[in-house]
């Protein structure tokens, strides 16, 4: 049991991060407190969102750089649509955002799976062609705070048992999706897919449809995170969330998701979205320079691509120790 314990990536990235909390709370101990801890949790839920549709991409053997410029590009949008028409029901703008977020994934999955083009590239090449059309749309004008209506910026900061509607947000889609992934046929397909895709087809599962589905849902937890960015923050630009993909990338490795596909869970996304978060919420208030953060980032990057890497060299020796004795 303790074995198991310490080989499990979700067991060790749980110590990491109470470690973590145990050295800011050295510094600062009012950081630690349950009200701080759930602003932080607050803040990192946007990353944390992106980083379950991450997930299910990379679990494919694929990446989607363009989930950061779909969060834009729909969050411009619904900005735009508010100032258009502020009485406009919210519940019908959150329904705008994920289908408009849905159909953008659509675009990158139809690409990967129809045109057989690699997901890198299609994801850097729709990434641009988002952030161009932000910038067409818009005229490369900002949606400020005074130009939306209060319903609109209200909804994510209402509290509901001390959290705010954002952070609830994130809490159901850990749970769905940790359902959808263990429990249902599609989770098992993305799963197969990655791990063995030529096994998969051979089980009767159409890798590239899968993979389309896995850029589809990726795309649809986009768009909703761009509703409530924008809406949370008051603000919408051209460069929203410039980067942020990378971050999103980042908390799926650290969470222990292979980016050689197949091996990863929703709770290991959710920690390493976490551990990123108390980095960057909390290093400026125990005054260490920013410049920490990234170094902190990357060096916690490299520790969990070697575990990955470290875990596949001894499943491969394995295997080879037992056909020697076979032989």
């Amino acid at each position: 049991m303790l074995k198991r314990l310490i080989q499990s990536r979700e067991a060790l990235l749980t110590g990491a991060i109470m470690l973590l909390l145990a050295l800011i709370f050295s510094r600062f101990p009012g950081f630690v407190t349950p009200a701080n801890l759930a602003n932080v949790f607050n803040d990192t839920a946007p990353l944390i969102l992106l980083a379950i549709g991450q997930m299910i991409v990379i679990l494919t053997r694929c990446i989607d750089l363009s989930v950061a410029a779909n969060l834009a590009l729909t969050g411009m949008v619904v900005s735009m649509i508010n100032v258009a028409a502020p009485g406009l029901p919210i519940a019908l703008i959150v329904v705008i955002a994920v289908g408009l977020g849905t159909l953008l994934g659509m675009v990158n999955g139809l690409l990967v799976w129809k045109l057989a083009i690699p997901p890198i590239v299609v994801t850097l090449g729709t990434m641009t062609i988002f952030r161009g059309l932000i910038f067409v749309i818009s005229d490369g004008k900002w949606v400020n705070s005074h130009e939306m209506s209060p319903a609109f910026k209200a909804f994510p900061r209402t509290e509901i048992l001390g959290l705010p509607v954002l952070g609830w947000t994130a809490v159901i889609a850990v749970i769905v999706f940790s359902v959808v992934m263990t429990r249902t046929s599609l989770g098992r397909a993305i799963y197969a897919a990655g791990g063995n895709p030529r096994a998969a087809t051979y089980a009767g599962i159409n890798v590239g449809k899968t993979q389309f589905w896995a850029f589809t849902i990726s795309g649809a937890l986009a768009g909703l995170t761009g509703y409530l960015w924008v809406s949370r923050f008051a603000v919408s630009y051209v460069d929203i969330a410039g980067g942020f993909e990378l971050d999103v990338v980042a908390a799926c490795v650290i969470g222990g998701v292979s980016i050689m596909g197949g091996m990863g869970t929703v709770v290991g996304a959710l920690l390493g979205a976490l551990f990123l978060g108390i980095i960057k919420n909390a290093l400026p208030v125990v005054d260490v320079s920013p410049f920490w953060q990234l170094a902190i980032s990357g060096g916690a990057i490299i520790i969990a691509v070697a575990l990955n890497a470290k875990a596949n060299r001894v499943k491969g020796r394995i295997i080879l120790k037992r056909a020697e004795r076979a032989s």
